[in-house]
């Protein structure tokens, strides 16, 4: 059985329930410029990739380039929402408590809102430092460069690792950089899409209950304190 030395996990949408949040905030924040996305838009193009590539694919889709001053008014409402409403997926707290492997974050969020994001639902002292952005490497996800990057940094073979993502840029990702991977389905962003369509045909094993992590198999062998 594959048991891993690191396990790493996606931010968004993983350890924390942002992603409705996140899209909410900038379909917002978009309208008031005049460009109109719904929620499946943002879904489809935005969810799991870094800012480059979002401002990218409102500029090739609706014509509109988001400059620094759109960026800066985005995460500020973004970050003033996360203050009141932002929380860890449920039963993340008590999984990390369970764990007896290293663990750490690859995100493709932006450190600052990385760092709040953690604090403010109280998984920081989970993870210390050990938090890596997509603002460290070249190329952001599904290029495989922020896993390798993290791993490198952990001082593990990619081959011992195990990531936890929710979005399909992140899977492709961790499937590029020779890792294991599962995808967690129980964001409130995922609520009511098909499992078929989650699992990727297949693709890619998922689990929607951090309670079940454990029983997930092939990784589960010797990897809580149950």
């Amino acid at each position: 059985m594959f048991a891993p030395k690191l396990i790493i996990f996606d931010c968004d949408g993983v350890l924390v329930d942002s992603e409705v949040i996140s899209a909410n905030v900038l379909i917002d924040a978009l309208a008031s410029i005049g460009v109109v996305v719904d929620f499946a838009h943002v879904q489809t193009h935005f969810l799991g990739r870094s800012w480059a590539t979002v401002a990218a694919e409102i500029r090739n889709s609706h014509g509109y380039l988001p400059g620094n001053d759109f960026e800066e008014m985005y995460r500020s409402q973004l970050l003033k929402r996360f203050e009141r409403e932002l929380v860890p997926t449920p039963g993340m707290v008590a999984l990390l408590q369970s764990l007896t492997v290293n663990v750490c974050v690859a995100t493709s969020s932006t450190p600052k809102r990385a760092k709040r994001s953690l604090e403010l639902t109280g998984l920081s002292p989970f993870f210390g430092a050990d938090v890596f952005t997509a603002s460290e490497v070249e190329h952001g996800k599904p290029a495989p460069d922020l896993f390798l990057h993290a791993a490198s940094r952990m001082q593990v073979d990619p081959a011992e690792c195990l990531v936890i993502e929710d979005a399909v840029p992140g899977i492709q990702a961790a499937i590029h950089a020779g890792m294991q991977v599962l995808r967690f389905t129980g964001g409130s962003h995922l609520q009511g899409v098909s499992e078929n369509v989650l699992a990727l045909n297949g693709q890619v094993r998922c689990f929607d209950k951090w309670q079940h992590f454990p029983e997930m198999g092939p990784h589960a062998t010797s990897i809580t304190n149950r």
